[in-house]
């Protein structure tokens, strides 16, 4: 018997999206009724998304954005219950603590 750990389990993969998941996040976002203000915002969050990955060699700034849009276009509809419900939105919390860290 032995003290070390088991090390036959896979590390967890990370998030990566389908290949037709950025396209389809457009046409939901162009859909939406904040098309105007979130349609501009994607492209440039995913433009600059591109040009991070062509530096690094890597999906990982693509798939950050994804996940990171299809979070807000899920919570949306929770976001304008809340904002129509008339409560005090002063004391928000950001997305980004919502979301947790990038590393």
């Amino acid at each position: 018997m032995s003290a070390q750990p088991d090390q036959t389990r896979a590390p967890a993969a990370p998030y990566a999206p389908a290949p037709g998941a950025p396209a389809e996040l457009l046409t939901q976002l162009r859909a939406d009724r904040r098309a105007q203000t979130w349609v501009p915002a994607f492209e440039r969050d995913w433009a600059k998304a591109l040009d991070d990955a062509r530096h690094a060699f890597s999906l990982t700034p693509l798939h950050e954005v994804v996940r990171a849009w299809q979070l807000r276009v899920a919570a949306a509809p929770a976001v304008d219950a809340f904002m129509d419900s008339g409560r005090d939105e002063s004391e928000f919390v950001d997305l980004g603590d919502v979301l947790g860290g990038r590393g």
